[in-house]
């Protein structure tokens, strides 16, 4: 059922891609992604904070045995991948990834069913999907970006931090501004490609779920929306992975210490 019975599937597919804003320009807040974001934090915070208190040696839940499972999967992933020792690292891995899964499983709910709801609240757009919004995957890049830099001075000092983006991959003064070019461009990629990557992948996902939404009948969307959410559970599950092992890369190379 549409939400707002766009005249075209043009118009349907425009209204299920705007966001909910409220400023303008550079100011502009979507609410949908943040108020869906936060939520999901808040139920990621609430499930773990609950198992841990009902956490039983004996015969466990099925829900302890799942988080116990998870925790275990990126526990071994943060220890194969991240040498040295520091207690922040698996619980941000095990956040991150949490957080962006569920966010990304918000892509399979069907794409009428929310913003119907919430057209009786009054509200003309609703997008359910944080992570297929630039500016949320790029906020989450960008904390990781900070956590990059932190690193560097953390366990290179400030001088090993100047040497590292001055004398590489040259290893002269006399190269330093070369050097300095190269090194802020492959440092800057970082954050911009693990923001993108994330957006390109949810967003590509929702769109096709729309387009089949907007093109079919309602009594024959199952036969192509079916196959294409079975499918992609993978992909929102390969993105959250993915997300957390280059996290992890990104700070295990920025505390990295032999070439200092």
């Amino acid at each position: 059922m549409s939400v707002s019975s766009p005249a075209s599937p043009q118009a349907y597919i425009k209204h299920h891609l705007e966001n909910l804003q409220v400023g303008s320009g550079f100011w502009t807040f979507n609410l949908d992604s943040l108020f869906f974001s936060i939520v999901l934090g808040v139920i990621f915070l609430w499930i773990f904070h609950r198992v841990a208190k009902k956490a039983t040696s004996g015969v466990p839940s099925k829900l302890q045995c799942a988080v116990e499972m998870l925790f275990e999967f990126v526990n071994n992933t943060v220890k194969d991948m991240f040498t040295g020792q520091n207690k922040l690292i698996a619980p941000l891995a095990l956040t991150v990834f949490t957080w962006v899964f569920l966010m990304n499983l918000m892509d399979l709910i069907p794409v009428d069913f929310l913003p119907y709801a919430a057209q009786y609240l009054g509200l003309s757009h609703l997008r359910v999907v944080p992570s297929a919004d630039v500016s949320i995957t790029m906020s989450m890049s960008l904390g990781v970006f900070i956590l990059i830099i932190i690193y560097s001075i953390k366990y290179k000092g400030i001088s090993g931090f100047i040497k590292e983006y001055t004398l590489h991959p040259f290893n002269h003064w006399a190269f330093a501004p070369i050097n300095l070019i190269l090194e802020l461009v492959s440092l800057l990629a970082k954050p911009v490609s693990l923001g993108l990557r994330l957006f390109g992948n949810m967003y590509a996902g929702e769109l096709i779920f729309i387009l089949i939404a907007a093109l079919l009948p309602w009594w024959s969307q199952w036969v192509l929306s079916l196959p294409w959410a079975i499918f992609h559970i993978l992909i929102i599950t390969l993105q959250a992975f993915i997300f957390m092992v280059l996290t992890i890369v990104y700070l295990a190379m920025a505390s990295a210490t032999e070439d200092h």
